[in-house]
């Protein structure tokens, strides 16, 4: 649409500059602490980043959230540029990848495919993300390094959709019955297991509710 031309204009001159300034930032008569970072040692700061924007969104008083947004791209043009000094790609790729698969997994807006609402949305997408990653297994995709709760109720999902699901009733009588023996890291791990069951049994997703409950924890408790 014509208004959104501005836009694109001063979003593509701001993305510029932003990478002209990481690729001095990187280069010989850059900065010290840039030069020395590597894929590895910049894990922690996008996880960082990654949690400093939920904050910010789960604070919606605050003004943080377009720094936040800011700091998370920061990582993304970070990560892309030294895979441009590797030889690998560069930011450029990446967002000519990101258009494309925003393009192929949208068919119902690029072409004349129909679609009855949200959930079939959700249903092509991942039809098509299997199709291109090549995926077999119902767990393929899922992250590693995924919360735990939130990894147990992504794979949970999976499985349902595979009619391998449990009913409220059954992962609260499998949730009793792991804590019954003497408790132990495996019981206490089929316990989690099963309250997450229960929790996607009561529509209640568990690492919201948990991180909730820590709220509460944290203000219930004086400060020293």
């Amino acid at each position: 649409a014509a208004h959104a031309a501005p836009i694109l204009r001063r979003a593509a001159a701001a993305l510029s500059g932003v990478v002209a300034v990481m690729a001095r930032l990187r280069g010989e008569d850059g900065c010290p602490w840039d030069q020395e970072q590597t894929h590895e040692s910049l894990k922690i700061h996008l996880l960082e980043e990654a949690h400093e924007v939920i904050e910010a969104i789960d604070s919606p008083e605050s003004e943080d959230l377009a720094e936040e947004l800011g700091d998370l791209l920061l990582q993304v043009v970070f990560h892309s540029r030294l895979a441009e000094q590797e030889g690998r790609f560069d930011v450029a790729s990446v967002a000519s990848a990101l258009e494309a698969k925003l393009v192929l997994r949208h068919p119902h807006v690029f072409s004349d495919v129909g679609v009855s609402g949200a959930a079939e949305v959700l249903a092509n997408w991942e039809t098509i993300k299997n199709i291109e990653k090549g995926r077999s297994h119902p767990f393929d995709g899922i992250p590693r390094t995924l919360p735990a709760l939130l990894k147990a109720a992504k794979m949970q999902k999976r499985a349902a959709a595979l009619g391998f699901g449990a009913s409220e009733q059954e992962a609260r009588s499998r949730l009793v019955a792991a804590l019954a023996p003497e408790a132990s890291r495996e019981s206490l791990g089929e316990a989690l297991f099963w309250l997450v069951a229960l929790a996607r049994a009561l529509r209640v997703d568990p690492e919201g509710a948990l991180a909730s409950h820590l709220d509460e924890f944290r203000a219930s408790l004086p400060a020293p």
